[in-house]
Parts: C-alpha cells; sequence; structure tokens
C-alpha cells in the first residue's frame, strides 16, 4: 500500500461483490446493447482486475459490495477486446468518500514551480495507485459524458507508452502518425472553443479536455463509452482513432438498441 499505508494505517478489507451485486453493476445504461458473450467476457475480466489489485478504503470510505463492483466492471469495459495485461506495473486502487486534496508543485511556461493544491475526484500515479472518489463512482456509467472510472483507467492506459502524454502504447496496425493527425488538431481546436466560450461550463464535452493532451485522451475515452455519438459528431478523427485502439464501437452499439 505504500505511502497511503502510511498515512492512514492498514486499511480493511472490502467486500467481495455478491452475485446480485455483479448483476445489479451491469445494470447500468454504460452496458446497454452488450451481448451475453461479451458481459460474460466483461465479468471475467473484472474479477480479475478484483484479484490483481488491492483495494484500500482511505480517510473513512467504507465501499459496499455494489461499489466494488461498479469500479471493476467499468474498468473492465476500455480492455473488453485487449485484455487484463493492459492494467499491469502496477497495483492498487485507493477508494476516498469524496473529493480528495492533491498537494504537489507544477513547472509554469517560463520554468517557475509553485505549490499547488487542487480538489479531485480520482487521479493515477505512474507505477503507483489509482485513486477514485465513490460520491464520483455513483454519477458514473449513467452514459450522460461523465465517468470518473474510465478517465482515470485511460490514463493507466496512456501510461503504457511511458509517458502522460494522450498517446497510449498503440496496436501493430495503428500508426502513430495518424493518431496525432486525429488528436492534434481536435485538441487545438477544442482548446480555441473553450478560450473564446463565455461560460465554458456549458460546454456539450468537459472543458477539462482542454488541460493537456493527457486529459483530452481521458476526457474523450469518456465520452467515447458514455456519449459516442458527441465524439462521432464533433472529431470523427478521434472516434475512429479510439475505435481502433480500444477495439470497439459504442456507437454501433447504442444506434442498435434503436432500431425496431
Amino acid at each position: 500500500m505504500g505511502l497511503f499505508k502510511s498515512l492512514f494505517g492498514r486499511a480493511p478489507a472490502v467486500p467481495a461483490p455478491s452475485p446480485v451485486d455483479w448483476d445489479e453493476a451491469l445494470l447500468l445504461p454504460l452496458f446497454d446493447g452488450l451481448s451475453g458473450e461479451a458481459r460474460v467476457q466483461l465479468l471475467a475480466l473484472a474479477r480479475r482486475l478484483l484479484e490483481g489489485k488491492t483495494f484500500s478504503p482511505a480517510m473513512g470510505a467504507e465501499p459496499s459490495g455494489l461499489e466494488i463492483a461498479a469500479i471493476a466492471t467499468q474498468a473492465a469495459l476500455p480492455i473488453l477486446h485487449l485484455g487484463a495485461d493492459w492494467y499491469r506495473g502496477w497495483s492498487e486502487v485507493v477508494l476516498y468518500p469524496g473529493e480528495f486534496a492533491h498537494e504537489g508543485y507544477e513547472v509554469d511556461e517560463i520554468g517557475v514551480e509553485h505549490h499547488v493544491r487542487h480538489v479531485r475526484t480520482g487521479e493515477a500515479w505512474q507505477g503507483g495507485p489509482l485513486v477514485l472518489a465513490l460520491d464520483a463512482v455513483h454519477a458514473s456509467g449513467l452514459c450522460e459524458g461523465y465517468n470518473v472510472v474510465i478517465h482515470e483507467f485511460a490514463h493507466k492506459l496512456d501510461m503504457t507508452s511511458g509517458s502522460v502524454n494522450g498517446l497510449p502504447a498503440l496496436h501493430g496496425d495503428m500508426s502513430a502518425h495518424e493518431w496525432a493527425a486525429a488528436f492534434g488538431p481536435a485538441y487545438e481546436d477544442f482548446c480555441r472553443r473553450v478560450e473564446t466560450m463565455d461560460n465554458p461550463d456549458e460546454s456539450e464535452i468537459d472543458p477539462y479536455a482542454a488541460e493537456s493532451p493527457a486529459e483530452f485522451f481521458a476526457v474523450f475515452s469518456e465520452y467515447f463509452f458514455e456519449w459516442p455519438d458527441v465524439v462521432a459528431d464533433t472529431y470523427p478523427a478521434v472516434y475512429e482513432q479510439l475505435r481502433r485502439f480500444y477495439r470497439q464501437d459504442p456507437l454501433e452499439r447504442f444506434n442498435d438498441l434503436a432500431i425496431p
């Protein structure tokens, strides 16, 4: 447990999800349209995630079996056709009851280091733990464009390339040049949109995506699974690269549901 164990002592064991917990977790709109075979594969990946990672409550968090099942199933969705090895190299998921403060140092554009304090609902450390706020987990999976679980696990996928820059390790049939050709102009365009908005909070896509290419990838991964038509309509080339990377097509899956 590393740093968190030393700060908060030994965390209590989290409850194992019951069969009812797993069934209820899969009722989230996020999983609508998944075939029976895909659901079986998703559950196998989710259970493997629980076996391979330590879930550590902190600051009084008392996760339920359903909350653990919700996290595991949503984390398994991005790797449904990739495999569990994409989450290798780290071992812990830390759970807070709600928002938590992150303190650290950032270097500005002219090289000056500043002490910063941010309130967050999740974060991912390269080579270290992934952190989630349980109240934010409750708001995830509703197909409203927000998913803290997918966001933070997307950061872990981003880190597979050795950097956190919005470019994960790509499959052999993908091109870093094509990825950059899709994501680069989209990121620049989105940043311009946010800068010119009177109220960025009214943006259809979370303006936090303009923070950095890494956050752009994580936010658009959320929307890819939660609200794919927004990504496909706004930046179709980005949608295509995400479709090829995740080897899934949520837009097609959700659209099939609407066909009588």
